[in-house]
């Protein structure tokens, strides 16, 4: 057992808890019975004779309550009977969280009797949310992410599968944080709403903010976006930082305030927040974690508050209170009310970038960089696609305007040369510069053909370190470093440019990278860099 002393049947129960719904509709099966024989005396449990009964007296008691109910159905058979009765629930929005008992999980893909290989595809589309857990120490929080699922507008029937097996597994020490969770919904703060956040950011401490790619795409369209969050945060005097695998960037790197970007792991996140009691997440998830560092997710006492235009991003949290609203107005209206602390670390646009690593082997990424930001103007926007780089990225080029950076969302490679020359040909008055990775150039070269054929201005700057070079380093942080197929060589971009149609030349010292970008900067189409580097 862990310290919390709970299973996660315990932790789940006392989500249920959380939210009323302590009254369970079901027939049971066999499938069914561990759940059913750990039921706590404060809960209820209603049988009917048939499962389309069932959701139906469900459905009729959610009606007169207004609460969200628990549905217990047998496996697929049970939740097959039941599906007429879920057509009028889905339609008449009313929130319904049918949890399906599923086989031992070892034995789901042999298809033994009473298992579904697929139990999440069984009740779509009659359900706005259906999954199985990965695994029994996630089976808490999907049921969670399902009761704010069935209650968050549109409300409607969930649907979540759960091996038998799973109920005993050790719960984690953090599912005691789903317990004081709360979603709501909003096309603004109401004032109740607005007095909570207030008191809570006005008595913070040392607040923070983490502020993500909603930001920055509302203040392409409104400015005074841009100007509510650095006044919020400097009134606040809080750490700005940018949430993890940031897709934009919605804050200025060259502020005072700006801390960097939160490095994507569990332990990582909770380290650079844990000297913070107060932190206000802006058009973000909570959190887009990428590498895998067990460890709890937040230190005692930092509370964590959420705003965002999402709904799936605000349910499927593991911590702190969401509230889905307009980004935009919320953070204006936060902006002028905010009490003014009146301390400022410095002048907008005061942050000093710190020198970039050299190496007596070569030129580095991070001298890439420092040659990209010596030449910022307001002409020109960025995109990136390497993985190697993208912390230091936003640590190291000034970027101060909505729209000005761009970073795939997925982690899937082939972003970066296709978005590019989309991006030169929607906005022809501005000059793209492209930073993709060796590797990543593979997947989308041919983009190269349509730059030369519309005479783009985009330049494409190859960071050319003869490798994956971002698995190298999770290779080696998972301690597996003699994995195959992460070397590349012999490929010759340069030809392969020309052979497109587009200019192209090979560096492989900062004063070469820094001749040919000013050169690249002067053209009047697309041109092609081969950086090399050392790692």
């Amino acid at each position: 057992m862990t310290a919390t002393g709970k299973t996660v049947l315990q932790a789940s129960l006392d989500v249920f808890r959380t939210h009323g719904m302590t009254t369970v509709f079901g027939n049971p099966g066999s499938n069914e019975l561990p759940f059913l024989a750990g039921l706590g005396d404060d809960f209820r449990f209603v049988l009917g004779l048939h499962e389309q009964v069932v959701v139906g007296m469900a459905e009729g008691f959610s009606r007169v309550t207004g609460r969200p109910v628990l549905v217990n159905l047998h496996a697929a058979s049970g939740s097959g009977n039941g599906m007429g009765a879920l057509t009028n629930a889905h339609y008449g929005h009313v929130p319904l969280v049918v949890l399906a008992g599923q086989q031992v999980r070892r034995t789901v893909g042999q298809e033994a009797m009473l298992a579904n290989s697929d139990a999440a595809t069984l009740p779509t589309p009659l359900v706005k949310y259906s999954h199985e857990p990965l695994s029994a120490t996630d089976v808490p929080r999907t049921l969670s992410q399902a009761a704010f699922e069935a209650t968050t507008q549109p409300s409607g029937p969930v649907y979540v599968s759960v091996p038998l097996d799973d109920w005993d597994e050790v719960a984690l020490d953090d599912d005691d944080l789903l317990t004081t969770r709360t979603v709501s919904t909003g096309r603004g703060l109401d004032p109740q709403q607005q007095r909570e956040l207030l008191a809570s950011l006005d008595g913070a401490k040392r607040p923070a903010l983490v502020v993500g790619p909603q930001v920055d795409a509302a203040a392409v369209t409104d400015p005074s976006v841009s100007e509510a969050v650095m006044s919020l945060a400097e009134k606040l005097d809080a750490s700005v930082y940018v949430a993890p695998s940031p897709t934009r960037c919605p804050f200025p790197t060259t502020h005072p305030n700006f801390e960097g970007v939160l490095v994507p792991g569990i332990k990582s996140v909770r380290d650079q927040l844990a000297d913070h009691d107060v932190v206000l997440v802006l058009g973000a998830a909570v959190f887009r974690y990428h590498r895998w560092e067990p460890s709890n997710y937040l230190t005692p006492g930092t509370e964590v508050i959420q705003i965002t235009q999402d709904p799936r991003e605000a349910t499927r949290a593991p911590f702190g209170k969401a509230l889905i609203t307009d980004i935009a107005s919320t953070t204006v209206a936060l902006a002028e009310q905010i009490t003014d602390r009146g301390t400022r670390r410095g002048e907008r646009g005061s942050r000093i970038m710190s020198p970039a690593a050299t190496s007596a082997e070569g030129m580095t990424g991070a001298e890439v960089l420092e040659v990209l930001n010596e030449h910022v103007n307001d002409s020109v926007s960025y995109v990136n696609e390497t993985t190697t780089l993208d912390l230091d990225y936003l640590e190291r080029v000034a970027i101060d305007r909505p729209g000005m950076y761009s970073f795939p969302a997925s982690g899937g490679l082939g972003f970066g040369l296709p978005v590019a020359v989309g991006m030169s040909i929607g906005a022809p008055e501005k000059t793209i510069v492209a930073t993709v990775g060796d590797g990543s150039a593979n997947y989308g070269i041919t983009a190269l053909y349509t730059a030369a054929q519309l005479q783009t201005r985009t330049i494409f700057v190859i960071i050319n370190n003869s490798g994956y070079g971002a698995l190298a380093g999770f290779a080696q942080r998972m301690g597996v470093p003699k994995v195959p197929g992460l070397a590349l060589g012999g490929i010759d971009f340069v030809s392969l440019a020309h052979g497109y149609g587009v200019p192209a030349k090979q560096t492989s010292t900062r004063a070469e990278f820094a001749a040919a970008y000013r050169e690249a900067l002067e053209a009047s189409g697309p041109v092609l860099i081969d950086a090399s580097i050392v790692l």
